[in-house]
């Protein structure tokens, strides 16, 4: 089966596109450097090159605290990257297309209101948030008017081996090493307050190639563990894991202008029409994240 993944050679990408070629798939990778995913005429052309079976469209500016730096250029990327994504593949001749949101969607929750359901109104609470909720808004719009299936991933927080040090996760599992070298005896957070739902990047592009395969057009499933934890619980998992013992000292430059306080998923519905179910513990992947931090 001939693939397409838009960002492909990204973090979430790259694990996609291994998993897809160990399975036999033939995978086509597109990044920024080989078309603007954002321009429709230029991705349509690069798509009826192609001619894939099943798209998914990963590409977006995916980092939630630098979006209030260029709101204008997120929604381009996001949301105009998306409706591009889906036109192309349409024009194509693609069977489906896995269109990649994000629970930031849901915005500010209180804790009585999770584990959060796909039924849950968006709410978002960032300029990150908002783009994805459009582009979420312009594919179930999409969905109606195409024989091509397409299908939206939810993910909530998610790492694993490769990630960028922009990211909560591997930022801490840096700095946890540095400190460890340099004897420093703390590191630098931001807010340690938030529960996160945090998976594992193998068990997520797992998820979205079961979506691919499995899921039902126009639908939203939420890619989740089902569990919270503390960004605290994470950063003292992190050192005890190191085997150094370490302070943590609040660096405000570290904290985002809002953060949303609590975000847990519930997977039911992704579990009842695919059978996923998360294999990787939160233990394991914490050790494989310091294990790639150099």
């Amino acid at each position: 089966m001939k693939v397409v993944i838009t960002g492909g050679r990204g973090f979430v990408g790259g694990h996609l596109a291994a998993a897809a070629i160990a399975a036999g798939d033939e995978v086509v990778t597109l990044d920024r450097s080989d078309v603007d995913v954002a321009d429709p005429v230029a991705l349509r052309a690069r798509f009826l090159e192609i001619r894939p079976r099943v798209v998914f469209h990963l590409a977006a500016l995916s980092h939630v605290g630098e979006s209030w730096n260029d709101p204008d250029a997120v929604e381009r990327v996001n949301v105009g990257g998306t409706v591009a994504a889906l036109e192309a593949a349409d024009a194509a001749g693609a069977a489906a297309i896995v269109v990649v949101g994000s629970a930031e969607e849901y915005g500010r929750v209180r804790p009585d209101e999770v584990p959060l359901r796909e039924t849950r109104p968006v709410a978002p609470a960032s300029p990150y948030g908002a783009s994805k909720a459009e582009a979420t808004r312009r594919a179930i719009e999409f969905a109606a008017t195409t024989a091509m299936r397409v299908v939206i991933a939810r993910p909530f927080n998610h790492t694993g081996p490769g990630q960028s040090t922009k990211f909560l996760i591997p930022a801490l599992a840096a700095r946890i090493r540095a400190a460890g070298r340099e004897g420093t005896g703390e590191i630098a957070v931001g807010n340690l307050d938030p529960i996160r739902d945090i998976g594992d990047v193998r068990d997520v592009v797992r998820a979205y190639r079961l979506l691919a395969d499995q899921g039902g057009s126009g639908e939203v499933y939420n890619v989740c563990a089902g569990v919270g934890v503390s960004v605290r619980e994470i950063a003292e998992r992190l050192v005890a894991a190191d085997g150094h013992e370490l302070e943590l000292r609040v660096d405000e430059s570290l904290v985002r202008p809002v953060d949303v306080p609590v975000l847990i998923g519930d997977h039911t519905k992704l579990s009842a029409a695919t059978g996923w179910q998360p294999e990787h513990d939160l233990a394991t992947t914490l050790r494989d994240v310091l294990a790639a931090t150099p």
